[in-house]
């Protein structure tokens, strides 16, 4: 028995199981992806992609069905700075000499589902802990959170999510194995390094992460590596730091027009009891309180959104600084918001965003239930409330800082503090939509907030599963 566990390890297990409910899932019929709510744009003109069907209907292009194929067009057009478009090049570049008429977009899901596989099989490997329960008990709960098609349906589309869903898991796999070993490598650290540097410039969202991260490889520095690691480490931290500010200080500024729009309009002054007051506080015209609680796509607004005396009276006077001084100075308006936020806070997936393609002859909009015992458990089951989010969060620190001052290890305390840093990325993830769109879309925005939570989940679970089989190991 003993050598048959030696040859058929956890991670092989569950990585082929994982692999199997993929392919079922992504790459046979019928196609199962999430339909474009007109943020595919952005990255099509950036990756030199069209749509495939130039006389399809607004009603077929978006929001009702997803697409498999999609038309080759010239290489940036426009620019969308993001590091999905290194993952979509290669695909797109080989689609384009095996498959000259169109792109199939199975093949971007393909790049996602790799990097998937390498995460979880990192991740089973690093904690089984000697332990074949554990490794499989971990690797299950990674296929029954992570391979749920909530999350796999955006492997098969131009969506930025899947990029910071598989690199968030790659990060922490590969920063958990670094304390893990008892001379980490260098080669090991500059992984880390690019998958921390992916995860940060996926989304303009995402850049204030890699300050964070910033701190870890400091921390890293203390530890005893291969070669030059600490120098490696430090020289890392300030590359990381550098690149999150110039990400965020380099954001389009017509990206920035719009989440300054919704972050004030369809926000602060959503709802407000005192819009005057709340326009004078910010410093802003009386006028433009029209615009309370309108959003900057809406066709029908008393002063349009590009409307030239918006510059002067909106748009340059006023920034993200300023929507952070309001919310300090008015708490209880952010509570507000943060419990609009928590209502939304459980679906993984946009459910106005259908999965399937029209010629699949469904009805306009379905959705694909096959997996999703767990997005439909969090969806309808999970308290959307911010009283039980505020209950997670105590007891998964609680934990966590238990056996951060019971460890008098300096790899597992670095290792604490990467299980911190989730935490506390989930707590940002969930603040940045309210603080930098306001409630628009704000369920698709909390997906990194999803990612992070279910993160948390498994290590919760992990935990419980590792203190479980250590008493029933000293029982025998």
């Amino acid at each position: 028995l003993n050598q048959m566990k030696k040859l058929v390890k956890p991670e092989y297990i569950i990585g082929l199981a994982g692999l199997g409910i993929a392919i079922y899932l992504l790459f046979s019929a019928p196609f199962i992806g999430v339909a474009d709510n007109g943020d595919f744009l952005r990255m099509m003109n950036t990756i030199g992609l069209n749509y495939y069907d130039a006389a399809e209907s607004y009603a077929d292009r978006f929001f009702s069905y997803s697409h498999s194929r999609f038309a080759y067009e010239h290489l940036f057009k426009g620019f969308y700075p993001s590091s999905q478009i290194f993952l979509i090049l290669l695909p797109r570049l080989i689609g384009g000499v095996f498959h000259g008429s169109y792109f199939d977009i199975r093949l971007l899901g393909a790049v996602y589902l790799v990097l998937l596989l390498a995460a979880t099989w990192l991740l089973v490997k690093t904690h089984a802990r000697g332990s074949y329960v554990i490794g499989l008990l971990l690797g299950g709960s990674l296929l029954f959170v992570f391979y749920d098609i909530s999350y796999l349906a955006y492997f098969n589309s131009l969506f930025g999510e899947p990029v910071s869903m598989v690199f968030m898991l790659l990060t922490f796999a590969l920063g958990l194995r670094l304390t893990s070993q008892e001379k980490p490598s260098v080669k090991g650290l500059i992984l880390f390094f690019i998958a921390v540097l992916f995860l940060t410039s996926s989304k303009i969202q995402n850049a204030p992460i890699g300050i964070a991260f910033a701190l870890i490889f400091i921390r890293f520095a203390v530890l005893k590596g291969q070669g030059s690691w600490k120098k490696l480490s430090i020289w890392f931290a300030v590359a990381i730091f550098s690149i999150s500010v110039v990400l965020y200080a380099t954001a389009p500024k017509d990206l920035k027009h719009i989440n300054l729009y919704q972050t004030v309009f369809f926000g602060i002054l959503n709802e407000s009891p005192d819009v005057r007051g709340d326009l004078k506080q910010l410093g802003l015209p009386e006028r433009l309180e029209v615009l309370a609680g309108t959003n900057f796509f809406q066709p029908d607004t008393a002063i349009k959104q590009n409307d030239p005396s918006l510059g002067p009276d909106f748009y340059d006077r006023v920034s993200h600084k300023d929507v952070l001084f309001f919310y300090i100075k008015n708490p209880s308006r952010l509570i507000h918001n943060m419990k609009y936020a928590a209502a939304n806070s459980m679906s993984i997936r946009p459910y106005y965003l259908g999965n399937y393609e029209k010629e699949e002859g469904n009805p306009k909009g379905a959705l694909s239930y096959t997996y999703s015992t767990w997005s439909q458990f969090k969806n309808k089951h999970v308290p959307h409330s911010l009283g039980f989010l505020s209950i997670f969060y105590l007891l998964y620190f609680a934990g966590a800082l238990y056996e951060y001052f019971r460890s008098a290890n300096r790899r597992e305390r670095v290792a604490g503090e990467l299980i911190m840093l989730l935490g506390l990325i989930g707590i940002f993830s969930f603040l940045v939509p309210i603080l930098g769109d306001g409630r628009a879309d704000i369920g698709k925005h909390l997906f990194m907030f999803n990612v992070c939570f279910d993160m948390m989940v498994v290590v919760m679970f992990g935990w419980v599963v590792h203190k479980l089989v250590k008493v029933w190991n000293r029982k025998r």
